[in-house]
């Protein structure tokens, strides 16, 4: 079964491009989209996620391993199902047997739909914390030692910062305590200076997690047209990296030689040099290292460092 969390409204089988109230699926892996007879009830669905959870890394410290994965814009609901599948195949090949989930937030699926979509994942955003933050933090107990990661894509990283900022104004979350392990954005869709140690925007982001990993290339072709869209206001993380130097807990992981390397065709698509993440057997071998959490983020086989001494993807050796 794939599980995915979706906050899109009703459409004839299926689901649509508008916001609605949360739907939780199961959906049978002989399935090639996400239809609304897959629903099931939301505890049904929880303690689903739990027992699958069980496993997870390696790591003698935890039961089990959540990776919440959260899509970005101009992603229909096939493609959603497609990546989440990817996710969960690409860290299954390292070892991962914990649960791969994903929130599905009403994205269209044309790029003119950019701006539209903006809009839809601010609002997106409080869902994922009322059904999806608020929820883990209900979970938390003395002995629960299942471990919740965040793998964003694109605008999703824009979806997590907003929900991590709303959680730390709703009561009802901020009185827990509560935390995530690892924030990973891949192509994130969001302003560098959004993620500076002093902005407010990511206070709760940086706050409520153990790491933040941000992966960038600077060939991401699809970033570069959306900051055309936005007339060019602001640098997006997903293009250039953090700012210098980043905050402590973040780890910012160049790409750009690597993609290089690995596709090298020329001229660069622009869909494959923003989505190639989901593709790629040495970007998910590194995703498994970071939320296994054994070895220190300095010291994985998957990276190296530049002559500028910032951490960069490689292929391991051998």
């Amino acid at each position: 079964m794939d599980y995915i969390f979706v906050a899109r409204s009703k459409k004839g089988d299926g689901f649509g491009d508008d916001p609605a109230t949360s739907h939780f699926v199961a959906v049978p892996g002989n399935a090639s989209n996400i239809l609304f007879k897959h629903k099931i009830t939301k505890n049904e669905w929880r303690k689903a996620v739990m027992d699958e959870a069980q496993g997870g890394t390696p790591n003698p410290m935890t039961t089990g391993d959540i990776v919440f994965y959260v899509h970005g814009f101009n992603n229909s609901q096939k493609t959603v199902l497609e990546r989440h599948r990817k996710i969960k195949k690409g860290l299954a090949a390292h070892g991962f047997k914990g649960v791969v989930v994903s929130f599905d937030w009403p994205s269209g699926d044309v790029a003119l739909n950019y701006l539209e979509d903006r809009d839809k994942a601010k609002a997106a955003a409080h869902q994922l914390v009322t059904e999806g933050i608020a929820l883990f933090a209900r979970l938390q107990e003395p002995d629960c030692r299942v471990d919740m990661h965040i793998l964003a894509h694109s605008m999703g990283s824009y979806v997590v910062r907003e929900a991590f900022d709303d959680a730390d104004d709703r009561m009802s979350v901020a009185s827990q305590s509560w935390s995530v392990s690892q924030v990973m954005l891949m192509a994130a869709d969001v302003s560098v200076h959004s993620l500076d140690a002093d902005n407010s925007k990511s206070s709760s982001l940086y706050r409520h997690c153990v790491r933040l990993t941000n992966y960038y290339n600077p060939r991401d072709e699809v970033l570069s047209v959306s900051a055309v869209k936005r007339i060019g206001v602001a640098r997006r993380a997903g293009r250039v990296g953090l700012d210098k130097p980043p905050v402590e807990k973040a780890a910012n992981v160049y790409c750009g030689e690597y993609f290089k390397k690995t596709y090298p065709a020329l001229p660069v698509d622009a869909q494959h040099s923003h989505a190639w993440f989901f593709d790629d057997a040495v970007l998910m071998q590194d995703v498994f290292y970071t939320i296994s959490g054994g070895l220190d983020r300095n010291e994985f086989p998957t990276r190296g460092v530049t002559d500028k001494g910032n951490l960069a993807l490689q292929a391991p050796p051998g």
